[in-house]
């Protein structure tokens, strides 16, 4: 994965007792995938203390994490006077602040916060030559490359040997939540709507592991109660959502036979632990945002297939020729339907766990 034209810049020199920010405003499952960044640079820099800035609500994924000292939140939509208390806080504060994203906001706080900066740009426009000056080194992003190998990038440009780890929450687990019989773990419901496979289609997954001798335990968020009543409704399972820690998520999943679910940061956080897991894909680009496995990624995702496989991972999509198209769902919209997981078939789908079990049970 690291290609025949990659470059690994001269390293960026820092105090020994460095103060280091990386910024990341981005969703649950893009915050998860910083993870490695954070580790190359912890490993070049020991004695460094290195926060993360991310959006509040998506601090719980870097729970106990070993690499930090620290979290800084801020709303997603900041107020005028949040932004500006923000700003005077980090101003200056930092001997290197990495922004991991292209856009104008993250750009503008790690320039604000790092007496040295670093990160993304377009490759051309008024707005990627003002960030080339303003930071103080940066690369053209590739949007077509998984994104950690292009955070790895982020790596190579402070000059320093690229981790690709993800790490895992951490923390106490209840003795209660790890059960001592074999089980799965099912997550029905992504973040928006046009990510959702069927409900038959969880049902008759929930009924096929049974069969095998597995005992179904369902997770979700507590606001997605509703809409996980009507699919686990009479159903055989165990229910586990909106009750969970992040490191109790992490540790329950990293202890079950296999983990099924969506396009969602709970599935990347599955294949992370190491954990069979069985992806389903409807409109997203796995060769973006595919489950990064445990082992990393020893050839990229391709766009489409029926069912593929990397180390602990199985991506199972439904190629309709117009797969992966990289917009929310049919109609455009977040609440859309998406005709390729609609027409995902259960059969499908648990070939692929099949497949899973038959090499956790062999190994």
């Amino acid at each position: 994965m690291n290609g025949p034209n990659r470059q690994i810049a001269l390293q960026i020199a820092l105090p020994p007792d460095a103060r280091v920010l990386v910024v990341a405003l981005r969703r649950l499952g893009d915050v998860l995938l910083t993870t490695p960044l954070i580790r190359s640079v912890k490993r070049a820099f020991p004695a460094a203390s290195i926060e993360a800035l991310v959006f509040a609500g998506t601090e719980g994924i870097l729970s106990g994490n070993p690499d930090l000292a620290g979290v800084v939140t801020i709303p997603e939509r900041a107020s005028v006077g949040q932004s500006l208390r923000l700003f005077h806080r980090l101003m200056r504060r930092y001997d290197l602040a990495l922004t991991t994203q292209t856009g104008d906001r993250p750009t503008a706080l790690a320039v604000i916060a790092g007496r040295q900066s670093a990160g993304p740009r377009d490759a051309s426009g008024f707005s990627a030559r003002l960030k080339r000056m303003a930071l103080s080194r940066s690369y053209t992003a590739d949007r077509m490359q998984h994104r950690i190998v292009d955070l790895s990038r982020l790596a190579d440009l402070i000059g320093v040997a690229a981790a690709r780890e993800i790490v895992c929450p951490q923390g106490e687990v209840r003795s209660d939540m790890l059960p001592t019989y074999p089980y799965a773990v099912v997550h029905a419901a992504p973040k928006f709507i046009y990510k959702r496979w069927t409900i038959d289609g969880w049902r008759r997954l929930a009924a096929g592991l049974r069969v095998r001798g597995l005992e179904t335990i369902v997770i979700g968020a507590a606001a997605d109660r509703a809409y996980l009543d009507a699919v686990w409704r009479d159903a055989d399972v165990v229910r586990r959502d909106g009750v969970l820690t992040w490191p109790e998520l992490s540790a329950l999943i990293g202890a079950a036979q296999i983990y099924v679910g969506p396009d969602t940061a709970v599935t990347h956080l599955a294949a992370a632990t190491g954990t069979q897991t069985v992806a389903l894909y409807g409109p997203t680009d796995p060769r973006i945002w595919g489950p990064w496995p445990r082992s990393g990624l020893d050839r990229p995702w391709q766009a489409a297939g029926t069912i593929q496989h990397r180390g602990n991972v199985w991506l199972v999509q439904n190629p309709l020729p117009c797969l992966p198209c990289q917009l929310e769902g049919c109609e455009r919209r977040l609440d859309s339907h998406s005709q390729c997981l609609d027409e995902l078939t259960a059969a499908q789908v648990m070939a692929a766990v099949d497949h899973a079990l038959a090499i956790r049970r062999a190994a």
